[in-house]
């Protein structure tokens, strides 16, 4: 059906590139001020001619960001298989069985989300101190992975809920065992919560900076948020190194975040279907 060109259309279509402009200007300083002279003093928005590309070498050695960026690589990784497997598992008793220890132990998990993170920041580091984990990457995937599991089985909980049992019904009469059949087939349907649960919880850990700063210093581990930081001290900053730094470490996660952002949109828009 052809939809007619409205003023009205036009109007939404100046607003929305108006809002876009508006969501732009800090990525556009962000490669603007990295582009800078290393002394440079303009303002972040002067247009800087002739650019330089000598600040992303620099920041590239001296932060040592090639290992920064495979610490973070690591962490990600590790941290979001585990949060997937472990929230998608629990999320299927919870939402199967209708029992009271079901319900108040999903009641308990959302519990979760209510409490601070900085109410636990001293038990947490003298645990990890007393494990001997103190500077390795496995207290920082950890504290991930835990922070990351009220919200994620809280989503994973509510998709499945919304699934027909006549899909697993089928499938135990086929002679799937209660695991085989989640997975085989209720996590197959519940794609639009894994690339939800992917996504949220894959930008805001790589771009977690206080927790590696905390279990990591001094261990040499440092993730690429804590890499970058190293040009920041208390008399001088060098802020085209700072974000020509920056601009390195978002690549990577800019273009995981637009590759999963397709398939969850197909996931959200087919909805049960195939």
């Amino acid at each position: 059906m052809h939809t007619r060109y409205t003023g009205r259309t036009l109007i939404r279509e100046i607003v929305l590139i108006a809002i876009a402009a508006v969501w732009a200007i800090p990525l556009i300083a962000l490669v603007n001020v990295s582009l800078k002279p290393a002394n440079s003093q303009t303002n972040a928005l002067t247009p800087t001619w002739p650019p330089t590309f000598e600040n992303y070498g620099t920041a590239w050695e001296q932060a040592s960001l090639g290992a920064a960026l495979m610490n973070s690589t690591i962490v990600a990784v590790v941290s979001i298989v585990l949060i997937v497997a472990i929230s998608a598992l629990a999320s299927y008793p919870l939402a199967r069985v209708t029992r009271a220890w079901s319900r108040w132990t999903f009641y308990g998990v959302l519990g979760g989300l209510l409490i601070p993170a900085q109410l636990a920041l001293l038990p947490l580091y003298a645990t990890m101190r007393d494990v001997g984990l103190l500077g390795s990457l496995w207290a920082v995937i950890l504290i991930n992975v835990g922070t990351a599991m009220p919200f994620s089985i809280f989503l994973y909980t509510t998709f499945v809920r919304d699934l027909p049992l006549e899909y697993e019904e089928a499938a135990l009469l086929d002679g799937c065992g209660p695991v085989r059949s989640f997975l085989n087939v209720v996590f197959p349907l519940v794609r639009p919560a894994t690339g939800t649960v992917i996504i949220l919880n894959l930008v805001g850990i790589w771009n977690e900076f206080f927790t590696p700063l905390l279990y990591l210093s001094g261990s040499g581990n440092a993730t690429a948020p804590v890499a970058i930081y190293s040009f920041v001290s208390q008399y001088v900053t060098v802020w085209p190194l700072v974000f020509a730094g920056l601009v390195i470490s978002v690549i990577p996660i800019l273009v995981v975040y637009f590759s999963l952002q397709k398939y969850v949109i197909k996931g959200f828009a087919g909805g049960l279907k195939g």
